[in-house]
């Protein structure tokens, strides 16, 4: 009895003492310390230099969660946020992207308001932002003033703030005042040459002034700072096929060859770092489209609906490289893709067939803007020129070009061939 008494009485005890936390329960995780913010700011920068820029935001984020009041870290996700905007391939997706950097930089101004980095970033942001295509013509003379004046701020509180000299520049060039643009760019370079953002600006200058082959060559000096961006490899790789539309046989076929030398490095990083990106697959196919190499311009299309198969700009390219390559019944489905949307089954059909590597998607169509106009047009057009009294698509045509004429009717290029298509569709119905 004595015995169990004192058994009793122990487990009691034992039982008090790890209520009172004095004993452990066994097999409780170990403790482990909780990441600083600097140390995901940290991670952050090595995405963004290794040229993984999501995976950059969602570390930023996390520093914010951790250090919600650091200024610094709202400032560089901002930047990073702007700089991915240009991997983005729709409008919606790039306007929600720069807004969502323009509140991270506004964040970053509220806590820290003399910060001449935190300003000159934010110049940079709203500059990207100043878009027309994105937020209309007011929206962004509106945006571009601001951002001329926080670039002023930012060279108040700090005249020798590289950051601040070259985003200047870039607002700058965007308010066609070349020769100042150039002057604050210049001295931006003698500051500090080491920057990426130095000479990306640099490069965008000049190719402002038309000087591809100097704009080039700058943005090697940023690819040899930030090897792993993607987005410099593709602007350098426009540079050299802007060269070969102007220039003559036998440099354009060598200017064509390094422009897609430079596309497939950006392709060739995405696959190493595992980042599944469309962009330079339509980089890709642009350029063997202005070669005249139709069908492997839409091969390069097709494996960028592989990666991104719900986008509804990639059927939009995807139609008009069939149109140009004479396929017109093919372009139809690419182009309705596009313009009013498909299902999961269309979709299949709009991309030329699905084969393994395919999966099928329903397609929300594109609203009608500059960057789309394009789509609408060539899809009503088509539609017209295919109609006869067996398969008249000329309703569905007619409606297109209203809606066309609605928001281009003092664009003549483009109400010429809305025009035609109208007559088509007219010559239809009064059966000629």
């Amino acid at each position: 009895m004595f015995l169990w008494v004192t058994l009793i009485l122990a487990f009691v005890w034992l039982i008090r003492q790890v209520e009172q936390g004095r004993i452990k329960p066994l097999f409780l995780p170990t403790p482990t310390p909780t990441r600083t913010a600097r140390s995901y700011a940290m991670e952050g920068d090595t995405h963004f230099l290794a040229g993984n820029l999501d995976a950059a935001i969602t570390a930023y984020q996390e520093a914010i969660r951790v250090d919600p009041d650091n200024a610094e870290v709202w400032a560089k996700l901002a930047r990073i946020q702007a700089y991915s905007s240009s991997l983005l391939t729709t409008d919606a997706q790039k306007r929600q992207r720069l807004q969502e950097a323009l509140e991270s930089i506004n964040r970053a101004v509220e806590l820290a308001p003399d910060d001449s980095t935190v300003h000159a970033i934010r110049a940079f942001v709203l500059d990207w932002n100043a878009n027309p295509i994105l937020v209309g013509e007011e929206q962004a003379a509106d945006y571009l003033t601001e951002a001329e004046q926080e670039a002023v701020r930012a060279l108040q509180l700090d005249n020798q703030n590289t950051l601040a000299l070259a985003f200047y520049a870039e607002i700058l060039v965007d308010q066609q005042k070349w020769t100042q643009a150039e002057q604050y760019i210049q001295q931006a370079v003698e500051r500090d040459p080491t920057l990426m953002d130095v000479h990306r600006v640099y490069a965008y200058v000049l190719e402002s002034l038309g000087q591809y082959n100097l704009a080039i060559q700058e943005y090697d000096k940023a690819i040899a700072i930030a090897p792993n961006l993607t987005f410099l490899y593709l602007r350098a790789g426009a540079n050299y096929r802007r060269l070969a539309f102007e220039g003559v046989e036998p440099q354009r076929t060598a200017l064509y060859e390094k422009s897609l030398e430079y596309f497939a490095k950006a392709a060739r990083l995405n696959e190493q770092l595992g980042i599944e990106d469309p962009l330079p697959y339509l980089s890709i196919a642009k350029t063997y489209s202005q070669q005249g190499e139709f069908f492997i311009a839409a091969r390069n299309v097709q494996r960028a609906i592989e990666i991104d198969p719900s986008n509804p700009d990639l059927y939009g390219q995807l139609g008009i490289i069939y149109f140009k390559s004479r396929n017109y019944e093919g372009s139809i489905p690419a182009l309705k893709c596009a313009v009013r949307g498909c299902t999961a089954e269309e979709s299949c059909e709009g991309r030329g067939g699905c084969g393994p590597n395919d999966v099928p998607a329903e397609v929300s169509g594109l609203p009608l803007s500059p960057n789309t106009v394009v789509y609408y047009y060539t899809y009503g057009s088509v539609l017209a020129a295919l109609s006869v009294p067996q398969q008249n698509y000329c309703p569905e045509a007619m409606e297109i070009f209203a809606e066309v004429k609605a928001s281009y009717s003092n664009d003549r290029d483009i109400m010429g061939i809305v025009q035609a298509g109208e007559q088509i569709c007219r010559s239809l119905e009064e059966g000629q």
